[in-house]
């Protein structure tokens, strides 16, 4: 790759916390957790990006490890590098990473990325990667298979969250999470706290 990160443009990566590999799962296997709201899509090389994952994140990834990837508060327009970068991120994969690559944790997805993965998924992530992603639209469920000990999780994560458990027609796109709307009564919420005491 012929372009070079400068110390600087390390240094910026490192601050926005987007990529940190720190404990292990409830199989032993490595935790990247990926913090989809720092990703700065609009600022950041995708050239770049892949020579900062190549020197600092794939020589640390070549045992069994899983992917926690928050995208708790993602903005499309800010964070979201596109579809065709996201296949060129991944295409620079090594091989003898992607074969440790065991599942990718999706955290509080909302309908529109369901509806994109479903769409675009396979076509992006060939090699078997969709079929190891896992939807966890609960840090509940999480910790099923990660101890909470292990990840370092957002202050911020936590607080939406609760809001999910309080609002779950939130998860469905038919409830706004916008902070003026915030307050409004739930959308047949009735129905909604029913279904989830059946549930549990």
């Amino acid at each position: 790759m012929s372009e070079e990160l400068a110390p600087e443009q390390i240094k910026l990566i490192h601050k926005l916390n987007v990529f940190k590999i720190k404990g292990r799962d409830k199989r032993g296997r490595k935790i990247l957790r990926i913090i989809g709201k720092n990703f700065p899509a609009k600022s950041l090389n995708v050239d770049l990006l892949k020579k900062y994952l190549e020197v600092k994140v794939f020589p640390k990834l070549e045992r069994p490890f899983v992917v926690v990837y928050i995208h708790t508060d993602v903005d499309k327009s800010e964070n979201f590098p596109g579809i065709s970068a996201l296949r060129s991120a991944y295409e620079a994969i090594p091989i003898n990473v992607k074969q440790y690559l065991e599942a990718v944790y999706f955290v509080h997805p909302d309908l529109q990325s369901r509806l994109f993965l479903a769409t675009f998924g396979r076509f992006i992530f060939t090699g078997g990667l969709y079929a190891k992603l896992k939807y966890v639209s609960r840090l509940g469920y999480l910790w099923e298979h990660v101890r909470r000990n292990d990840i370092e999780i957002p202050e911020f994560v936590y607080d939406h969250d609760e809001d999910l458990e309080f609002r779950p027609m939130m998860d469905y796109g038919l409830e706004s999470d916008h902070p003026r709307v915030f307050g409004a009564p739930a959308v047949d919420s009735s129905v909604a706290s029913y279904s989830m005491r059946c549930i549990s």
